[in-house]
């Protein structure tokens, strides 16, 4: 008999041989339109079960990599800087223990727990941003600290030409004036990502990488909290964070899965499969 663990299939390494080190922050109270993002680290490692651990697209399987899970955080919902703070706290404790941080949202906010953690290990930290929205405002709502406003915040800890966002198709008219000025943005697409990820290749930059799901078409991923017509497609985004994991990637999360907002299933079906292709990935 064996004890029931609820982790990411193939995710059973012990915490001193890994190399990748899952974390969720099941949070969503800044969703500005449907909530349920805080379900959706759990959801993807009860889901996990109907996935194969070997990974075709890659010829790599996840019983060969050393990556442990440490399940979901117990996070304040009435406090968005407290909540940031033990997920800033848990981020620099895996750095610091020489691992790569992965982190399981919630909502897009929880990113910035993350990131001021690893800016403050590698201070010339870039960020890449695969999202449908800008996520630059400087307040929503007059909250700072919104899931609206998270590149935003992010920039304020990296600077200018530091971050590369790319498949942003929504956001206010200042976002994009912003976003000339401050940042590298892409719109619609991931053309300029190779060169972007060679240029960092070739400095050697350390790189956070945030997926925020809505980058789909909700087409094919419909259970998230703002959904945006147009997208990418699932194969696209899997060709995309492959060559983002050649760079010299030091942390890591996807978020925005809202798992009751697609009864069928196949949202988390698909959060799930681009989870297995992350890991596999940074592995290699």
């Amino acid at each position: 008999m064996k004890p029931n663990v609820d982790n990411f299939i193939g995710c059973d390494s012990d915490y001193a041989a890994a190399k990748i080190v899952l974390y969720g922050a099941p949070f969503d109270s800044t969703t500005s339109f449907r909530p349920g993002a805080r379900f959706g680290p759990a959801s993807m490692r009860h889901e996990s079960f109907g996935l194969e651990t070997y990974s075709p697209y890659q010829d790599a399987d996840l019983t060969d990599c050393a990556v442990f899970d440490s399940g979901d955080m117990e996070l304040c919902f009435g406090s968005s800087e407290a909540a940031l703070a033990d997920i800033e706290a848990r981020a620099a404790e895996i750095l610091a223990d020489g691992k790569l941080p992965l982190l399981l949202g919630g909502e897009h906010l929880v990113t910035l727990g993350a990131v001021r953690a690893a800016v403050k290990k590698y201070p010339n930290l870039h960020i890449i941003h695969f999202d449908a929205h800008a996520d630059l405002r400087d307040n929503y709502l007059g909250a700072k600290l919104s899931h609206a406003c998270v590149i935003r915040r992010c920039h304020e800890l990296v600077g200018d030409g530091r971050i590369h966002q790319f498949c942003i198709r929504s956001g206010e008219r200042e976002e994009f004036a912003f976003a000339k000025e401050h940042t590298q943005m892409q719109k619609f697409t991931f053309d300029g990502l190779e060169e972007t990820v060679a240029q960092l290749k070739a400095d050697g930059t350390p790189v956070y990488f945030t997926i925020d799901l809505d980058c789909l078409d909700p087409a094919v991923f419909a259970g998230t909290g703002t959904p945006e017509a147009g997208g990418v497609s699932f194969v696209q985004l899997l060709a995309a964070l492959r060559c983002v994991c050649t760079a010299n990637v030091i942390g890591a999360d996807v978020n925005e899965l809202a798992p009751m907002l697609d009864a069928s299933g196949v949202s988390t079906a698909t959060a799930c499969k681009v989870l297995r292709e992350l890991l596999l990935a940074l592995h290699k």
